[in-house]
């Protein structure tokens, strides 16, 4: 299960909004729970920097990502994932998405946005072997299921 906070997915949702009708793109920094559960603290936006048409394709500018590894550095909390909006595609994972999953461990966020508005976000993992990903569910934090 991801466990995030209201706020971090606000955040990329008005990215992917803003970003339309191009694809927006980032990190998620946060810890791995002994029960397997993934905790997102911190949503790392990027400038989509892939070549060709970037409303089909993402790439995290690789200068954000070394800033982050940096900051992260000697605490606990790690790079857990990725995320990035479809323009007027499902949240689903494209083929480009699985070509691009060279991280077994990390998850990926997808936000459709339809026509500007972003409509919804759905976590995904690479599947055991590779060459397809499952959907993995997504919660609110707990300081959220005790303070709605």
């Amino acid at each position: 299960m991801i466990v995030m906070p209201r706020p971090v997915l606000e955040e990329i949702e008005a990215a992917a909004a803003a970003a339309y009708p191009e694809e927006c793109c980032g990190l998620l920094a946060g810890r791995r729970e002994p029960s397997g559960d993934v905790v997102v603290t911190r949503a790392q936006p990027s400038p989509n920097v892939a070549q060709g048409d970037r409303r089909e394709r993402f790439e995290v500018d690789p200068q954000v990502r070394f800033d982050l590894m940096r900051d992260l550095q000697g605490g606990a909390l790690e790079i857990i994932g990725v995320y990035h909006s479809h323009p007027d595609h499902p949240a689903e994972p494209s083929a480009n998405d699985l070509k691009m999953a060279f991280e077994p461990d990390l998850v990926w966020l997808i936000t459709a946005v339809n026509k500007g508005r972003a409509q919804v976000t759905t976590a995904h993992a690479l599947a055991a072997g590779g060459g397809r990903f499952t959907q993995v569910e997504m919660s609110p934090s707990q300081a959220e299921k005790d303070n709605p």
